[in-house]
């Protein structure tokens, strides 16, 4: 029994003294490599080193956006019936008004067109009439219309429209221009209409009930028609068409 006990001592002084070894070892520099090898590695991760910026600079996209025009101008019609706004034309103001003649003209950018011989070309020269676009018949150009004038006055009253020629028809200056026009529209009364109720029910006021004249109608009304003067009176002023509607329109 003493032998174990003196072995066992033994046995626990040799653990201990492997132990302060070992302990020895590791700070005296042994165990060190694997701290090198570490602190490169977690400096990387904490310091990434200087960055480089790249900017992506995006190429000029081409521009496919066409000019207003090209819509108004056929592909691959004839050039001399293009329309004015798709040709420039070096004209003559010092023409003679009236007599027919040429000016030299070239399609516009984006514009493609062919002669009679269905060539490709840009030059050519167009027929017209000498004449400004303001002195073009009615029929050449479109105008604005007003529905706040009296078409059924006397004088008859005028407004100022503003007309655009029509995109066929070459004239010199400007396509868009003002021009007096007389009152010419319609508010949908019917001059059949009012003539029948002004005979049949015009003692009552409706012919003045229809065309929107509801005071002289409340008049005729309470009056039975001017004892039948008055009513005598409406049926020859509307058949003539002297009376007519009460926001100034014509009879349609």
């Amino acid at each position: 029994m003493a032998g174990a006990a003196v072995s066992l001592r033994a046995l626990r002084r040799l653990c201990r003294v492997l132990l302060f070894l070992s302990q020895f070892y590791i700070l005296s520099g042994g165990g060190s490599l694997n701290l090198d090898l570490s602190q490169p590695l977690a400096q990387s991760l904490k310091d990434p080193g200087p960055t480089r910026t790249f900017t992506v600079v995006p190429r000029a996209a081409e521009s496919t956006d066409m000019p207003p025009y090209v819509m108004k101008c056929p592909s691959n019609g004839l050039c001399s019936r293009l329309p004015a706004d798709c040709v420039e034309c070096k004209t003559n103001f010092s023409c003679v008004y009236g007599k027919p003649v040429t000016f030299d003209c070239t399609v516009k950018p984006s514009v493609t067109c062919v002669d009679q011989d269905f060539k490709s070309q840009k030059n050519f020269v167009i027929n017209m009439t000498c004449r400004f676009c303001w002195q073009l018949p009615e029929t050449d150009y479109e105008c604005s219309n007003s529905t706040s004038c009296m078409t059924v006055s006397c004088p008859r009253q005028r407004y100022t429209a503003n007309c655009t020629v029509r995109d066929h028809i070459h004239c010199l200056g400007n396509r868009t221009f003002p021009k007096m026009l007389y009152c010419n529209w319609t508010g949908g009364y019917k001059w059949s209409t009012a003539l029948a109720l002004s005979i049949t029910l015009g003692g009552f006021g409706a012919d003045r009930f229809y065309l929107g004249q509801w005071r002289e109608g409340l008049g005729k009304l309470f009056s039975f028609g001017g004892l039948g003067i008055w009513t005598l009176i409406d049926v020859l002023l509307i058949g003539v068409g002297y009376v007519g509607p009460a926001d100034g329109s014509l009879y349609i």
